[in-house]
């Protein structure tokens, strides 16, 4: 088995929307307020980790579909990119779902889908994996889906016969029902003292 070393390089990946709306649920804000580059640079000095880089993913919306939405975001992720955040976008597109009511009259809702922030999330995990990038990839999201990608790092750590650590850090309170961070992942927590003592205080929305 691969040594584990004493200086743990960490990058993080940072799901920008499942990050948003499991802290709306977790803690009630109800707009982005982290300061990611804060709050990555905590968990992992309390996991006695060296962060290296950080790295945010987030679809934004047209100014044609959502303009209050997109002026936030590229405001906010240019601070991100000052503060030296690798910041990666991708088109949110809009689309009309269905859904019933219990009463069973039907209606529809204007709702944003990202397209490709996952894949690009993964794709980046395993190819920092190969150059050797990081020791420990923490990853700000509870997408299983990225559950896959666990498995390939830990080929890539028997492959190059180096100790590598793949982590999920996500939110805990006692009104959020998902406990359960990526699977074959470490788990890393985040509870409300922690996230607001790392928020973001600068208004995106001017």
């Amino acid at each position: 088995m691969p040594r584990e070393p004493d200086r743990k390089d960490t990058v993080a990946f940072v799901d920008g929307q499942n990050l948003y709306h499991s802290v709306r649920e977790a803690f009630g804000y109800s707009f982005p307020n982290f300061d990611i580059s804060s709050l990555a640079g905590q968990v992992c000095a309390d996991k006695g980790w060296n962060l290296t880089q950080t790295r945010f993913y987030t679809g934004v919306p047209d100014p044609a579909d959502n303009r209050k939405w997109h002026d936030f975001w590229r405001a906010k992720t240019a601070q991100m990119g000052r503060r030296g955040v690798h910041v990666h976008t991708r088109a949110l597109r809009y689309r009309n779902k269905a859904f019933t009511l219990p009463d069973g009259t039907k209606h529809s809702l204007l709702v944003g889908e990202e397209k490709g922030i996952d894949v690009r999330i993964a794709l980046d995990i395993i190819r920092l994996a190969h150059t050797q990038a990081y020791d420990v990839a923490l990853v700000f999201s509870q997408d299983q889906d990225l559950s896959e990608v666990a498995d390939e790092v830990r080929k890539i750590s028997i492959e190059q016969s180096r100790w590598i650590k793949m982590a999920s850090a996500f939110p805990i309170s006692p009104t959020y029902n998902n406990r359960r961070g990526i699977n074959k992942t470490d788990w890393v927590t985040i509870d409300r003292a922690m996230y607001d003592g790392h928020i973001d205080r600068r208004n995106y929305f001017k």
